[in-house]
Order: C-alpha cells, then sequence, then structure tokens
C-alpha cells in the first residue's frame, strides 16, 4: 500500500497508509477498533477501491483483477458463517465447489484439509453441535481448499479456550512455516501477535503509527526495562544511591538490586556510572520488555472509539 486514502463519507478510514508485505513473512495489523484495519483487508482484497494511493496485492490491482486476486487469497472473518444445518463434510464438499477446486481433486482436498484440523471424526456432524474450537479450525480450513498462499485472518483466536486458541496458533505457525505463506493477521492478541509474527504494523486513526519488530518498536517507543543488577555486597549501598537516578528500586537482597522504569537507551549510562563510582558489577540483566509494553507506550491513553 502506497499512500493509500480511503473514506466514507466525512470519517476517514485510512489516512495515507504505506506499508509492504514481503513473501512468506507473518505480519500482525494491530490497533484499537476503528483504527482501520478491516477496511485495509477488504482494499487489499479488491472489496473497496481506494480513494487515493496505489494498492497492490501480489503483483495486481485488487480493483480491476479483484476476481485474479481472491483466487489466491484466503480470508478468516472473527465470526465466520458456517451452515449449523450441514455437515463439516458436506459444508467443505460446497465450499469446495464454490472455490472451483476440480471435481476429482475435491475429495481427496476436503478428506486431507478435515484430518489436518483435527476433524475426521465429527466430519459427518452437523456443525450446530461443533464446539467453537472445532467451528474455528473448520472455518481455517475452509479457507486453504483452494491452497491459497496469501491469508488475512481477523482475530483467528477471539473467544477459544486457551486449548483450542493453542492448537489454531500453532496450525497458523505451521501454515506459514513449512507452507511458506504469507499470512496477515489481525489481533488485540498482542501476546499472541508477538509469538506468531514477523514484524507488525500499529495503525491508529487510518495512520501507520509503528512499523516493525517488537525489538524494534520498543526502541523506538522508549520502553522503561525490568533490570536485575548484582553488585559487591560491600557496595551496595553506593549502588542503590546510583541507580535510584535511573530508576525505581522495587528490592534489594544482598548484591542484588531489582530496577523498574530504566529505558534502554539509558542502560549504558547506568552501567557507566556505576564503573565510574567503582562498584563491582557481576551482573546485569535487563529483561525484554513486550511487545504489549511497546504498543501501549506508541498508543498512550487512548480508548477505543
Amino acid at each position: 500500500m502506497r499512500g493509500v486514502t480511503r473514506r466514507f463519507g466525512e470519517v476517514t478510514a485510512l489516512d495515507r497508509v504505506d506499508f509492504q508485505v514481503e513473501y512468506g513473512q507473518v505480519i500482525g495489523l494491530l490497533g484499537h477498533n476503528g483504527a482501520g484495519k478491516t477496511t485495509t483487508i477488504r482494499l487489499l482484497n479488491g472489496l473497496l477501491a481506494p480513494d487515493e494511493g496505489e494498492v497492490r496485492t501480489m503483483g495486481l490491482d485488487p480493483v480491476a483483477d479483484g476476481a485474479e486476486v481472491r483466487r489466491h487469497t484466503g480470508v478468516l472473518t472473527e465470526t465466520p458463517s458456517l451452515d449449523d444445518r450441514m455437515s463439516g463434510l458436506e459444508a467443505m464438499r460446497f465450499w469446495a465447489a464454490m472455490w472451483g477446486v476440480p471435481k476429482d481433486a475435491v475429495d481427496r482436498r476436503v478428506m486431507e484439509l478435515l484430518e489436518r484440523f483435527r476433524l475426521t471424526d465429527r466430519a459427518r456432524d452437523r456443525i450446530g453441535g461443533y464446539s467453537r474450537g472445532m467451528r474455528q479450525r473448520l472455518a481455517l480450513a475452509r479457507t486453504l481448499l483452494h491452497d491459497p498462499p496469501l491469508l488475512f485472518l481477523d482475530e483467528p483466536t477471539a473467544a477459544l479456550d486457551p486449548v483450542a486458541a493453542r492448537g489454531v496458533r500453532d496450525m497458523v505457525r505451521t501454515l506459514a512455516a513449512e507452507d511458506r505463506r504469507t499470512v496477515l493477521i489481525c489481533t488485540h492478541n498482542l501476546a499472541e501477535a508477538q509469538d506468531l509474527c514477523d514484524r507488525v504494523v500499529i495503525l491508529r486513526r487510518g495512520r501507520v503509527l509503528a512499523d516493525g519488530t517488537t525489538a524494534e518498536l520498543v526502541g523506538a517507543a522508549s520502553v522503561p526495562v525490568a533490570l536485575i543488577l548484582e553488585v559487591e555486597g560491600e557496595q551496595v549501598s553506593e549502588a542503590r544511591r546510583i541507580t535510584e537516578t535511573f530508576g525505581e528500586v522495587k528490592r534489594v537482597d544482598g548484591g542484588r538490586i531489582d530496577l523498574d522504569g530504566v529505558t534502554r537507551e539509558r542502560l549504558p549510562d547506568l552501567v557507566a556510572a556505576l564503573v565510574e563510582a567503582g562498584v563491582g558489577i557481576y551482573r546485569v540483566a535487563p529483561e525484554e520488555p513486550s511487545l504489549e509494553s511497546a504498543y501501549l507506550a506508541l498508543y498512550g491513553e487512548e480508548t477505543e472509539g
């Protein structure tokens, strides 16, 4: 997407958005509700046209070549529409026909996916009797019937129990790593995004607020880190005096000082100050900040809306 703007009446859903996804990457598209994530997916699939800027999906114009684009993409919506009256097997065969899977390949493809997503035993049962996790796995299997190289997953683990959510995450990880698919995930689960994604794009009010790996976002946001510091026991008082000018001392135990609120940029200065004061340092162990801490630091106190 290059300089993409999309308006709905007086509302600007996307405002000069730029980002690029490389082949084989897993990208997280993050942001509060209303940030423009769903609009982005619709633009990339040719369901909407940009008012300004350029959109390309696999080198194609999604508006002019929408049918061709959609032959090569799979979309999992946050609440997949499933016909509860059909069995999983019937539904998969129906969707295979809709996707144009060759008739002589339908049964093989359907059974492969039902087995892969652990649905074989319940394939002839009505979808209305499936658990939420089973429904989500069926919906994910559906997106793969036509073997698309590009997947769009909107909240793939929303409202799933921990075991079902872990299963879906494992499947997404496998799809990306083993099948070499490109995956774009919209999610509010920041721990999940950090675990699955090569990098994330954060949208705020239709604009790209940040784009990078977790480490890059943490650096850009100057996120404070928790720090364990071990010094010579006899010098702990002097070490504490110095560290208190860099952050909040949470705990002192022998020669160990637990410090909170130090930014990564100031860590070298802290170590240098201790060395200059002649303090013997045995260990400096910063705790790596999370994507959640970087997201909240970048977004500030703004609530959804």
